[in-house]
């Protein structure tokens, strides 16, 4: 069929066509808008999931209802960056925001003082990382978010700018994705700013999407994490909104999928949202008229497979030393459920100790994570399956000193 027809879209953070399966917690933001405009205070999410779930669509939706609402939105995606670039970044973004809360022309006495309060906090970024500066010729806060303190000087800034977006008949969202990239100085100065502005009751707040193990990175940056935020964990799709995104996507297009098409077409993807988009555009690109059938999924699984493999799961295996690799084809090898430190380090003829730095340096990376005390599992779904195509052999490098990403392994 017509390639520029083709209504899939697996690209990293692409909206699809058809956004399926997530209408309640697009309900949950509109509630949390719908509360704060009043003065009211509601628990913020930070969501939670594997790769490929959605997590990055359902914060552009977010975006999208809050810009409808005549909010303000600060978008971010969270990297490993020191405190200091940190710093330059939210400086940045916020500093844009105020503007687009109020344009200088119009500022009361909050935006001014705000104004004030960026540019305390901006003091404290060095020159030459680059940051830019406020245009106008405004006098630092005194004693304002000049602490030299991170969570202090957030907080003294966000608290600023709510109360000039709630003078200007406004709201100010944070979207942070990527979230366990953050630091736990960064995670700890987030919660506790918009702790401060739940408890002022002012229009802004925070919503974050990341890996499973947010919630227990929030719960130790703060103890208090788990009231001030909800954290719904997303993964795949029913199997009736799973078919609403593959088959009402086709139907824009005047093309329908026979029964048995979109039974195979579950059964390959197991209804996750990434894989859906990947395989819906290969299934697009073999078949032929106004009917997807059940040979046409067949036909495009092999390409699906490819393009899966040398994209979205290659690029991170790309990133892995010899170890680590054979740490992730010995957990593939035990199956695709989490597994035991102690199981992987058994088909590896290691002791667990030995390979601990290696699962903490994967974890790190965020291939994988720990859904329980001793136990790990891929990032990623249908990882394991992959690890099995691409390393058929389990290789184990010697057990003598070696140097792996940032640690000795020995």
């Amino acid at each position: 069929m017509d390639p520029v027809k083709n209504p899939y879209t697996p690209n990293a953070g692409a909206t699809p066509e058809i956004v399926s399966g997530r209408d309640e917690y697009i309900q949950d933001f509109l509630v949390l808008l719908g509360r704060l405009d009043r003065g009211r205070t509601n628990q913020s999410m930070i969501i939670a999931g594997l790769r490929g779930v959605g997590k990055t669509v359902l914060l552009g939706e977010f975006r999208q209802v809050a810009e409808e609402h005549k909010w303000r939105v600060l978008e971010l995606e969270a990297s490993k960056h020191d405190d200091e670039r940190f710093r330059q970044t939210i400086y940045a973004q916020l500093r844009t925001a105020l503007y687009q809360i109020s344009p200088t022309a119009k500022w009361g006495d909050k935006a001014k003082a705000a104004a004030q309060a960026l540019r305390s906090f901006s003091l404290s970024i060095e020159p030459a990382s680059g940051a830019p500066i406020l245009s106008l010729d405004i006098p630092p806060a005194e004693g304002i978010a000049d602490h030299g303190d991170l969570v202090l000087d957030l907080t003294d800034v966000l608290i600023s700018i709510g109360e000039a977006a709630k003078e200007h008949g406004t709201g100010l969202v944070l979207l942070v994705d990527e979230v366990q990239f953050l630091n736990r100085s960064q995670l700890e100065a987030i919660i506790q700013a918009i702790h401060k502005t739940v408890q002022k009751k002012l229009p802004l707040t925070f919503v974050g999407a990341g890996l499973p193990q947010i919630e227990e990175l929030a719960g130790d940056a703060k103890s208090y994490a788990e009231r001030l935020f909800k954290f719904p964990n997303i993964g795949s799709l029913s199997f009736d909104d799973a078919r609403t995104a593959l088959v009402a996507s086709a139907e824009l297009e005047g093309v329908e999928f026979q029964n048995e098409a979109i039974y195979r077409a579950f059964e390959l993807t197991e209804g996750y949202p990434y894989f859906i988009q990947e395989l819906g555009y290969q299934v697009w690109a073999v078949a032929e008229g106004n009917t997807i059938t059940l040979e046409d999924v067949e036909d495009a699984k092999d390409a699906y497979e490819a393009k899966l493999d040398s994209s979205f799961f290659r690029v991170r295996l790309d990133r892995a030393t010899p170890l680590q690799i054979a740490y992730m084809r010995a957990m593939a090898q035990l199956g695709p459920e989490s597994q035991k430190a102690a199981d992987v380090a058994g088909i590896m003829e290691r002791e667990s100790t030995q390979l601990a730095p290696t699962r903490s340096e994967l974890i790190s990376m965020g291939l994988l994570y720990t859904p329980s005390h001793g136990y790990a599992g891929f990032t990623v779904p249908h990882f394991d399956r992959f690890m099995l195509r691409a390393v058929p052999d389990l290789e184990i490098p010697p057990a003598q000193k070696r140097r792996t990403r940032g640690t000795t392994e020995s």
